[in-house]
This record gives structure tokens, sequence and C-alpha cells, in this order.
């Protein structure tokens, strides 16, 4: 329980421990970003590590000037990229036994899903899932373990890298003086992480609803 208050309050108050570490470790702070963007994108295992919300809120310190903005897109879309490049591989590597249940560190309900995520989209999953927690992480792992045709998702990685970064970093850089936004910044990331499960929940929904239906209909005489 120590723990996971521990993580609560450290996602809650995300913004006070970067500004903590700005303080304390000023230009290493953009490495420790890389590694933190490149872990929740490259490896399979640590999708719950922040996101979105670290984007946005790095977004809102180059707005302060304890960050730079250029530094901040160049530094942090490379990680994206190199992360979902690494995962690729892993995935690659370890191919359709990862679907097997018998992978102790895969969640085989995460995998399921993301390859739901890809039968409805298709390649342009890659893109899609950079806005999307969890799929994010998945994505290009499945997109590994199907052996993806590697140009495209370099293709599509370097788009959706890009996308996303941008997208969350300029956010947080452009509304981040908000005064909504600077007295409620803990209640403002909570409702990025909300809206960014949203589509999550809606593909969740969407396939149970399906498979109801699906039920339903086979029960008809």
């Amino acid at each position: 329980m120590h723990i996971l208050s521990w993580a609560v309050d450290f996602f809650v108050h995300l913004d006070q421990h970067l500004d903590k570490v700005i303080v304390q470790y000023g230009a290493w702070t953009y490495l420790l970003l890389f590694v933190v963007v490149f872990c929740e994108t490259g490896l399979v295992v640590t999708p719950v590590l922040p996101g979105d919300s670290l984007l946005f809120l790095a977004g809102t310190c180059a707005l302060r000037g304890s960050l730079g903005l250029a530094s901040l897109l160049l530094v942090l879309t490379a990680a994206a990229i190199a992360g979902d490049t690494v995962n690729y591989w892993i995935g690659h590597w370890i191919g359709p036994p990862a679907f097997s249940g018998k992978i102790r560190w895969l969640k085989k309900k995460h995998l399921d899903r993301t390859h739901e995520f890809y039968q409805r989209h298709g390649g342009k999953t890659i893109i899609l899932a950079r806005f999307a927690p969890i799929i994010r992480t998945f994505a290009p792992f499945v997109a590994g373990v199907g052996s993806m045709n590697y140009a495209w998702f370099v293709a599509y990685n370097v788009i959706g890298g890009v996308a996303w970064v941008a997208a969350f970093v300029l956010g947080g850089y452009f509304f981040g003086s908000w005064p909504i936004v600077k007295d409620h910044f803990s209640l403002v990331t909570l409702a990025i992480v909300v809206i960014s499960v949203l589509p999550i929940a809606y593909e969740i929904a969407r396939a149970r609803f399906g498979r109801s239906e699906n039920s339903a209909g086979r029960d008809l005489p």
C-alpha cells in the first residue's frame, strides 16, 4: 500500500517532482525525460510510466524557461521513435509465442486488445496508438510479432512520434499559462490521463458489445 500511495502521489503531483528534478539536476533533466519516454514506449513491461501528462508538463516547464522548447521537442521525439523501434524488434524476436500466455511478464489481455485495435485500423495503429496509453506501449511490440513491413513501420513510427510529442509538449507550452491550468495542474494531469484512456475504453466497450450482439444473434431461432 505504501508503494501504491507513493505512486499515486507521484503522478498527481508530477509537476512538483519535475520542478525539483530540474533544480537539482539541471540539463541532466533532458536525459531523465528521454529515459522515461523511451521506457514507456520501448519496454513492453513499463506501460504505466507517465506519457501524455509528462509531455504536457515538460511543455509548461519550457514556457517558464526552465527547459528549452526546441531541445525538448528534439529529445522527446528521438526517445519516442527510438522506443517504438526497440519495441518492434523485441516483438519480432519473440514472435507469435508472445500470444501464448506463457510469458509471465506479458499481459495477454493487453496484447489481445492491441491486436483488435490493429484489426480495425491496420498499420495506422502505430500513429493512433501514440495517443492511447497501454496500447501505445504494446502497438509496436505487436507490429514486430506480426512482422509488419519494417519500411512502413518506420514511416508510421516517425509520423506518430513527431505528432504525439508536438501535440502534448506544445499543448503545455501554449496553454500552461492559463490560470485554470496553473492553479489546478493536478486536476489537469488527471484529466489528460482520463481523456487519453477514453479511446481504450471505447474500443473495449465496442468489442464487448459486438460480442454480446453476436451471441444474441446465434441464440435466435
